[in-house]
């Protein structure tokens, strides 16, 4: 089989989730890479460390023969097994390094010499993310955006993923956008998830194109923050409101941030500390806008959610929960959005419920 070349091909790379092979150490890796990669290091971060300081005082041969020293015998096997592994499950990859330098050269000699040939990514990683940072500001400011507004517990996101072209911000950001919004597993670091950002709006424009439905999102997603560019357009983009009864909201309350919560962290962490967990989540997210609610009121709704707690401990039913869902969304959410929604009336396009907002939106994007 005819090796395949070199590439230099950004796009496809992204359109098509083209697996990556990421050599960089592993705390460059975790600083950020693509949605599409994976790590597997020529050197760990002590080794990169070593070479690093090796580089600035003896110059670039030095420190070649420092890599060579440190990655050698059983540590060097071990690297190749692991690079002939990701081969082995993605054939038509690719790899890079940093800069697609000295690493991913190497790496791809140490692969040829085990009798594999695989192509890499010129340029690298800093080249990938160049990219994606030029596609990002291009396709922001070129887009057409729609915004999925709506009270907390409407179920936007829900509805969001029904739209003809959607770009989920929350789920790129692994948070649902409140003080209550956390999950079980971690965000990603914000060059990650710029990166997971950047490739969504090219898929959205070259895979369906249209206009890009997003869902009303303040600055911050959790930790990761939006383009100012974004947050600009948005913010000038019509609106559609999505409208629920009070019950139905309560409901949707209920089974995202009880009832799915519990199971995600039950089945992370086991019933016993599953459960306290879940526990100390919803808790905790009560008591972070402590401030904003006013000590008394902060201390009402944490009793009804602690009384509320104890009965689904005791035996698993979740109703008692409305008390407390009820009088924050009364309370709290619903005047702060209303307030909001007030200064916004001249850019509504649609509202009502589920089904009116997808009919109109789906009309338009036939039409």
């Amino acid at each position: 089989m005819a090796s395949r070349p070199d590439t230099d091909d950004y796009l496809s790379l992204f359109l098509d989730d083209v697996p990556l092979m990421d050599v960089r150490a592993p705390v460059e890796f975790a600083r950020g890479s693509f949605p599409n990669a994976e790590n597997a290091p020529l050197m760990n971060d002590e080794e990169r460390h070593r070479v690093g300081i090796c580089y600035k005082e003896k110059g670039q041969d030095k420190a070649i023969e420092l890599g060579h020293q440190l990655v050698s015998g059983d540590i060097k096997a071990q690297r190749i097994e692991a690079w002939k592994h990701f081969v082995a499950r993605h054939p038509g990859g690719y790899l890079f390094c940093f800069r697609g330098g000295l690493r991913s050269r190497l790496t791809q000699q140490w692969i040829h010499e085990a009798g594999i040939d695989y192509p890499l990514v010129k340029g690298g990683y800093k080249a990938l993310r160049r990219f994606l940072i030029d596609s990002l500001e291009a396709r922001i400011e070129s887009s057409e955006f729609r915004i999925l507004s709506g009270r907390t517990g409407t179920g936007k996101t829900r509805v969001l993923k029904q739209l003809p072209n959607p770009v989920d911000l929350e789920g790129l950001a692994n948070h649902r956008g409140s003080s209550f919004g956390r999950q079980v597993t971690a965000q990603p670091s914000q060059i990650d998830f710029e990166n997971r950002l950047a490739v969504a709006m090219l898929k959205a424009h070259h895979l369906i194109g249209g206009s890009v439905y997003l869902e009303d999102e303040s600055r911050l997603v959790g930790r990761c923050a939006l383009p100012e560019s974004l947050r600009a357009r948005m913010a000038e983009s019509p609106l559609m409101v999505l409208e629920q009864p009070l019950e139905e909201r309560i409901t949707i309350i209920r089974e995202d941030y009880v009832e799915g919560m519990v199971a995600d962290y039950v089945n992370r962490d086991g019933a016993e500390a599953g459960w306290l967990n879940f526990r100390d989540y919803l808790l905790s997210a009560l008591d972070r806008i402590r401030k904003r609610l006013g000590g008394e009121r902060h201390q009402q709704l944490r009793s009804l959610m602690e009384q509320a707690l104890a009965e689904q401990q005791a035996d698993g039913r979740t109703e008692a929960h409305n008390a407390w869902i009820q009088a924050l969304l009364q309370d709290y959410y619903d005047p702060m959005y209303d307030y909001q929604l007030s200064r916004k009336e001249g850019r509504i396009l649609v509202r009502g419920g589920p089904d009116a907002i997808l009919d109109w939106a789906r009309a338009g994007f036939v039409a």
